[in-house]
C-alpha cells in the first residue's frame, strides 16, 4: 500500500532458486493506538498461508494462539543458547492435519547454526510448505 501507509514503510524481501518471497514482518507492519484488534496487521499476518514464528525464549507455540482460516503450516525458530558459542536456532514445524508431508525433513536434533546453509534450509521448508497447503 503505498497510497495510504497502512503496510508500513518497509519490508522484509528476499529472493530464493528464482521465486520472490515478502514476509509480513508483525513489529514493521503500522501500530495504531485506536485499534485495540490491530486489524491492519491481522489483514496481512491472517490471510497467509505460512507462517514464520521467531519466538524467544522457551515458551511452547500453540497455532491456536492465531485466528485465521487461512494459516496451515508454521515454522517456529526459537534462540537456542546450546553450549554457547555459535549462534544456534532449534526449530519445530507443525501444520493442520490435511496439508501433506513437505521437506525438507528436520534435522535430528533440530537445531541449526546461523548461516547460508541454515537460510537456504528455511527458505527451502518454507516453499515446500506454502505448495503442501494448496494441495
Amino acid at each position: 500500500d503505498t497510497q495510504f501507509g497502512q503496510t508500513g514503510e518497509h519490508s522484509v524481501y528476499t529472493e530464493h532458486r528464482g521465486k520472490e518471497i515478502m514476509f509480513h514482518v508483525a513489529t514493521m507492519l503500522p501500530f495504531s493506538e485506536t485499534d485495540a484488534q490491530q486489524l491492519h496487521r491481522k489483514r496481512h499476518i491472517g490471510n497467509d498461508i505460512v507462517s514464520l514464528v521467531f519466538q524467544e525464549g522457551s515458551t511452547p507455540f500453540s497455532p491456536d494462539m492465531v485466528t485465521s482460516h487461512f494459516l496451515h503450516a508454521y515454522i517456529v525458530v526459537q534462540p537456542d543458547p546450546g553450549d554457547g558459542g555459535a549462534d544456534k536456532y532449534k526449530v519445530s514445524v507443525t501444520a493442520r492435519a490435511d496439508v501433506p508431508h513437505f521437506g525438507p525433513s528436520l534435522p535430528s536434533p533440530p537445531v541449526f547454526i546461523r548461516g547460508p546453509e541454515f537460510r537456504d534450509w528455511i527458505l527451502n521448508k518454507l516453499i515446500s510448505a506454502e505448495t503442501a497447503c494448496y494441495k
